[in-house]
């Protein structure tokens, strides 16, 4: 298995949004960057990610796993891009902020603050165990 992460502006796809999809789940469209695709493109179905809203709150809401592979993204004619497909697990019990990540040496290496950009990004087994524990969560 694999970790991730996945941002969103919470005013264009929130967490509330994810959960309301269900087992259904929801792509992860619109993404327009070739690094975060390549990204997607090597999900495999039971990945996990964490749910990370953007913006003004800037932190990891909750966790997610990726039920469908790589597939064209239905937002977009341009067969470059592709998109996988999401549902939420559960929320976290508290939220990790960016502020939080960025205070913890042990994560000074995370994608989220080497790139912070990227909308798609890959998180290694240790990131995903220390961002699970400083959330209430079991990893």
């Amino acid at each position: 298995m694999k970790y991730w992460l996945f941002k969103s502006e919470p005013s264009t796809w929130s967490w509330d949004d994810q959960v309301a999809k269900g087992d259904a789940g929801e792509e992860w469209d619109g993404v327009r960057n070739y690094q975060a695709r390549n990204f997607m493109r090597d999900m495999a179905v039971g990945d996990r990610g964490f749910f990370y809203h953007s913006q003004s709150e800037k932190a990891v809401v909750g966790i997610v796993e990726v039920i469908a592979e790589a597939h064209p993204d239905s937002t977009t004619d341009d067969d470059r891009w592709d998109c996988v497909d999401i549902k939420a697990v559960g929320p976290v019990n508290t939220p990790v902020t960016l502020a939080m990540v960025k205070e913890d040496p042990r994560l000074s290496d995370m994608a989220l603050i080497r790139n912070s950009r990227l909308s798609v990004q890959p998180v290694t087994a240790d990131e995903w165990r220390i961002v699970c524990e400083m959330a209430g969560v079991d990893p």
